[in-house]
């Protein structure tokens, strides 16, 4: 599974919108939305931040695993 797609699941999951989730990592909505969309990355400490907020590892952010 693309890392992106399992971006965006988690985001849904927990009832978050894309904004919520830009202000998090002190980006825009529009910011946040181009890392979800495959127009920019997602840097190392941004994945960090995320993996905290969704309480999952690391692996399973990426898609090396499927164990949260």
């Amino acid at each position: 599974m693309d890392y992106r797609t399992r971006m965006r699941d988690l985001r849904e999951d927990n009832d978050l919108t894309q904004e919520q989730v830009g202000k998090i990592l002190n980006k825009s909505q529009q910011g946040y939305n181009h890392i979800e969309a495959g127009r920019a990355e997602l840097k190392i400490e941004d994945l960090i931040k995320l993996c905290r907020l969704y309480k999952v590892s690391a692996d399973y952010f990426i898609g090396l695993s499927d164990k949260k």
